[in-house]
């Protein structure tokens, strides 16, 4: 998709079929001679192939506009920017992951905590949460208004002092699909994230468990913007202990309940 490249195409998509005329848009760089190029565009002319470079063209344009919005929107994010905020060292790799880089930097300066470093929040899900929510959560008094309004909260449906239902209700919030899809990708993570992910799989249904622990990502988004707080991945093995002592502490409490002591075999021992 060089210079000559373009013009030829774009030449030919407006009609021009005469080899020597699309020839001419050769530039004097190019190190094909101007008779390899009348060669290379001599031939037939099928309407499908034409159709196919068209459409093609045309995608190529799109794309090229989306980076213009990208461009514009990088541009509007750095205007928000309210604190610099300290990423660690800046990566040596490629152009890539520089250009991530630099919009981890721009979104951390906006909402002043980074984001990104809880698992499963990549650069896309926290644009997409922070355009829609924007740094100041002042409008949500507490957590659960937070979440309640994503949807991600359990239903409430009681007759009689029974619960009918507890279900999530149906909801197009943007912020809790992102999250959602957030949750996805952790069922393979080996944070403590992805060991709570897991946990629920093994006791409910994929869907619920997703709805879960985006419930649970929604918690940590409230708490990381409205307390400046840090997020710190204990990872699985810390997570692990976690349960097993809550295990203990339930199976102490019901004992007791009932009558009962445990003792552990180390003690009897």
């Amino acid at each position: 998709m060089g210079v000559t490249g373009e013009l030829i195409i774009r030449s030919i998509v407006a009609g021009e079929r005469d080899p020597k005329t699309l020839a001419r848009h050769r530039h004097s760089r190019v190190k094909a001679s101007l008779e390899d190029i009348i060669k290379a565009l001599t031939g037939n002319w099928r309407e499908e192939h034409l159709f196919v470079l068209k459409q093609s063209l045309a995608m190529y344009d799109d794309a090229r506009h989306l980076a213009e919005c990208d461009t514009r929107l990088n541009a509007g994010l750095k205007d928000l920017g309210q604190k610099r905020v300290d990423l660690g060292k800046t990566p040596r790799a490629g152009r890539k992951q520089r250009k991530e880089y630099d919009m981890r930097q721009v979104l951390a300066d906006w909402a002043v905590v980074d984001l990104t470093r809880i698992n499963g929040l990549g650069l896309a899900a926290v644009t997409k949460i922070l355009t829609e929510i924007g740094s100041d959560l002042s409008r949500f008094p507490t957590v659960k208004h937070f979440c309640s309004w994503q949807g991600l909260c359990p239903g409430t449906k009681i007759s009689g002092g029974k619960v009918l239902s507890a279900k999530t209700k149906r909801s197009v919030n943007r912020v809790r699909q992102a999250l959602k899809m957030s949750a996805m990708s952790l069922s393979h993570s080996g944070s403590a994230l992805g060991a709570f992910y897991r946990r629920l799989c093994a006791r409910m249904d994929k869907p619920s468990a997703n709805t879960a622990v985006a419930h649970k990502l929604a918690r940590m988004v409230y708490f990381m913007l409205t307390r400046g707080e840090a997020f710190v991945d204990q990872g699985p093995q810390r997570y692990e202990e976690q349960q097993l002592d809550r295990s203990v502490v339930a199976l102490n409490r019901r004992a007791t309940a009932l009558g009962f002591a445990i003792t552990t075999a180390a003690a009897q021992a």
